[in-house]
């Protein structure tokens, strides 16, 4: 009979001999899977007694990527980024054999490194600051790759909040993305329905597949937004080819948390309206403006460049780190000399109007206003040139607002404007909404003219504009109720 030690040494030799099997099959495993990532590439695995293995494949080892790829920061960002994609491979966005891109932010390849590493061996990634081998050369909103390349694209946190173009970004992925291809995209500045929608705009090449909120590298969450690239010849619909518009749902929600209309006429309205400004909630302050080709300041009747451009815009509107076009349109000739010198301000010195033609600009004197910018010049207001017989009338050229604005911006475009255009408004706004413009406009901060107490004279109104409170009231409620996000302004 065996003795019962030899047995015990015998058992103990087979799971030894079982463990050093297991190893060699990782091993093996581990070299065959990545000795297609390409030459300098690191193979990193925990290895027995819970050390880390560094292999070199198909290349001299650099010292300096060893220190990096074995670093536990390194580490920690490769297993978040492996964990992300496996969760895609399984939902069928991502695959083994998908050609791969990743859309860096500044990162070293952390994410090129874990689709590697977990079997998607033709991945790379793009950068302008390139990270030899995992990321490419080259200018995200510029990309150095053949249209319809890749089957897959990741676009990481960061991305699209640092981009100067978010847009531009957009549409260089759907280029080089082919058609049915997917791109997923992670990103802090889309929990809003504003810039969700935002975010889902400026991919116009591509479908929405899924939303959902997910854990950041940290402790922060992210949105991760799965698109899918439509075939060439999908149907899509031209905004430029019709002249109305639909306000979105996610844009009448805001309309919602508005601050509240003033509902009775204010018996001191150069004290209230001036008041109310105060108790505005900002479109910025309520969402994330980070998704949009440009930024664009419209202010229509903007007097002189102290007015509302700088004491207004410039000093209180929150513009959440964002460089804004500014337009004035101003038709008074006394305030244009000055904008000659003022730069990052384009001037329109014509009316807004309701189409191109001749107008009549009458200097009026207002008891509220006797004392302005150029020395008690009155508000100007403009009138189609058979409605005016006064001679000392000027004669200016009035444009087409509306298109002029469709013209000018997209919807793409963040866009708010201001307009004080002494009682013209009751012909504008509907012009916007005849021609769609209203639905390119953000955010609208609005004067509206009506026959108002006068401040030099107790109990008495203004003859200067012929419409009541009453009709001003109406007006600010049907564009609220059709979904535009309009403030009393004063």
């Amino acid at each position: 009979m065996e003795p019962k030690s030899r047995r015990i040494r015998r058992i103990f030799i087979r799971f030894l001999l079982f463990g050093v099997s297991i190893l060699l099959l990782c091993y093996v495993y581990v070299v065959t899977v990545f000795s297609t990532a390409g030459d300098g590439v690191f193979s990193v695995f925990s290895g027995g007694g819970g050390g880390r293995k560094v292999f070199v494949l198909g290349g001299s080892e650099d010292p300096a990527l060893r220190r990096l790829w074995t670093s536990r920061e390194w580490r920690k960002a490769v297993d978040y980024h492996s964990s992300v994609f496996q969760d895609l491979i399984v939902e069928g966005f991502l695959s083994p054999t998908s050609k791969t891109l990743s859309v860096s932010s500044g990162g070293r390849g952390q994410d090129v490194f874990a689709l590697r590493e977990i079997g998607v061996p033709d991945s790379i990634g793009v950068s302008n600051k390139p990270f030899p081998p995992l990321v490419a050369s080259g200018h995200p909103l510029n990309q150095p790759f053949d249209d319809d390349t890749f089957d897959f694209a990741f676009v990481g946190r960061g991305s699209f909040e640092k981009s100067t173009n978010p847009p531009r970004l957009a549409s260089e992925i759907g280029r080089v993305l082919k058609p049915e291809g997917f791109v997923a995209v992670h990103t802090a500045s889309a929990g809003d329905h504003y810039s969700f929608n935002s975010l889902l705009d400026i991919f116009n090449c591509c479908r929405l597949v899924r939303s959902r909120e997910i854990d950041g590298l940290g402790s922060s969450a992210l949105r991760e937004v799965v698109l899918q690239k439509r075939e060439p010849d999908a149907p899509r619909i031209d905004a430029d080819s019709v002249n109305t518009c639909s306000v979105p749902d996610y844009k009448r929600e805001l309309v919602r948390s508005a601050e509240p209309l003033i509902m009775e006429e204010p018996l001191k309205p150069w004290i209230t309206l001036k008041k109310n400004i105060k108790n505005i909630k900002y479109l910025p302050s309520i969402v994330d403006i980070s998704f949009k080709r440009r930024y664009v300041y419209v202010d229509v009747g903007s007097r002189s460049y102290g007015s509302s451009i700088v004491s207004w815009f410039k000093k209180q509107y929150p513009k959440n780190n964002r460089t804004f076009e500014i337009y004035a349109i101003e038709a008074d000739p006394a305030f244009h000399a000055e904008y000659k010198t003022k730069k990052g301000v384009t001037l329109l010195p014509y009316a807004a109007w309701v189409r191109n033609e001749t107008l009549q600009f009458e200097i009026n004197g207002d008891p509220d206003k006797k004392h302005d910018e150029k020395g008690g010049r009155g508000m100007g207001r403009i009138r189609p040139s058979e409605s005016s017989s006064d001679s000392t009338a000027a004669a200016i050229p009035g444009f087409d607002f509306a298109e002029w604005l469709r013209s000018t911006v997209s919807e793409t475009d963040y866009v708010v404007m201001k307009m004080d255009v002494e009682g013209t408004e009751f012909d504008l706004i509907p012009r916007l909404f005849e021609t769609g413009a209203i639905c390119l406009i953000d955010e609208l901060f609005l004067e509206c003219h009506y026959n108002r107490w006068q401040r030099c004279c107790p109990g008495e109104r203004s003859s200067k504009y012929e419409k009541m409170y009453w009709q001003c009231l109406e007006l600010f409620s049907s564009l609220r109720e059709s979904g535009i996000l309009v403030h009393q302004w004063w």
